[in-house]
């Protein structure tokens, strides 16, 4: 099984985990081997607006392997024909917090020269980002009355946006990465205003946080339609055909033009992860595997080893269905390794 035999538009590899960074290593190299057969973009999962600068939410900035994928685009596209872009496709939220929709909004009514006074609803930035206004339905700004007509013009915004179509350009498409920011945050504050027992709202907020990563994916296709398919790189939960996640939505509206290749891992000192035990659906991948390979979705059972609290889910049927395969990392390391592309790792992007 080689890299290039997938033809669909978004090629989605999944990772298990974000503590072993040889995924985004070995990732690196999978988008060099494929911009050589015509993909021009890369989506990860780290805000979309911070993205558009090069930059990364959530903690990706730190990772080594991240910081080295930009310096490659950069060169790359020093001397390409045809440049590659790197998008973000997820929301701006945190596990404990969302930003106020206020600099989002903003940028967009700029953009447009409209008078629109959006600070004096909005209030303080802090107001909206503190973590009790997530955990605490009593404390969220999402359902007050200055929420409901700042959703108002965000959807005014957005449709702005649109009618000034025939004119864009570069700035143009920041300003609709900016508006549709703006709006997703506030459906995001009114998901948390909804009452409910901590297990339903987390799942409704997880559900707010699929809806808007779907749609961003569904964006970046429409932006990179022209121009080749796009290799998406994320948590195995949010890029599963299977369940509620965007990889479902998305799966669910392209049909074979999404493919999901789920991430598997053998034994990481990095996260505490031992060998599994072989009758296991990474013990069945284990077998004959000497560094990473692509291969057939297996049969096994799911592994009782696995460490929570390093974010580490193993496979399991649910997450296999619908794979189209399986990339498995025998043994993880955090270790770095020379490149085949100058800055990206050597990897093998063959397998059985």
């Amino acid at each position: 099984m080689d890299i290039t035999d997938f033809t669909a538009d978004l090629l989605a590899f999944g990772e298990p985990t974000h503590f072993e960074p040889a995924f985004a290593r070995i990732r690196n190299e999978l988008f060099a081997r494929l911009a050589e057969h015509g993909f021009r973009s890369i989506a990860l999962e780290t805000d979309r607006v911070a993205a558009l600068d090069g930059g990364f939410s959530h903690g990706f900035g730190e990772l080594a392997a991240n910081r080295q994928l930009l310096d490659w685009l950069r060169e790359y596209n020093e001397t390409a024909g045809e440049p590659l872009t790197f998008h973000g496709f997820d929301a701006p939220t945190e596990m404990f917090s969302a930003p106020s929709p206020r600099r989002y909004l903003e940028h967009a009514r700029d953009y447009l020269g409209l008078d629109v006074d959006i600070a004096s609803l909005t209030g303080d930035d802090e107001w909206w980002s503190r973590s009790e206004a997530i955990l605490d339905p009593a404390q969220s700004p999402g359902a007050t009355a200055e929420a409901r007509e700042l959703r108002v013009i965000a959807d005014d915004l957005v449709a702005a946006l649109y009618a000034a179509a025939p004119g864009l350009d570069a700035a143009w498409w920041r300003a609709k990465v900016h508006a549709v920011a703006g709006r997703g945050l506030l459906r995001y504050h009114a998901a948390s205003a909804q009452p409910g027992d901590r297990d339903t709202r987390i799942a409704r907020l997880a559900g707010m946080r699929a809806v808007l990563m779907a749609e961003n994916l569904l964006d970046i296709r429409a932006i990179e339609a022209r121009r080749g398919p796009t290799l998406v790189f994320s948590h195995n939960a949010h890029l599963q055909r299977s369940g509620t996640g965007a990889g479902a939505i998305v799966g669910a509206l392209l049909g074979d033009r999404y493919a999901f290749i789920a991430g598997s891992l053998g034994h990481s000192e990095a996260i505490g992860l031992r060998e599994p035990a072989p009758d296991t659906y990474e013990g069945v991948l284990q077998q004959g595997t000497e560094t990473w390979r692509l291969a057939a979705v297996p049969a096994g059972r799911k592994r009782a080893d696995t460490k929570p609290e390093r974010g580490y889910f193993g496979l399991d049927a649910a997450l296999l269905e619908g794979a189209t395969a399986v990339w498995h990392i025998a043994i993880g390391t955090a270790a770095p390794a020379p490149g085949r592309v100058q800055g990206l790792p050597d990897t093998r992007v063959t397998g059985s």
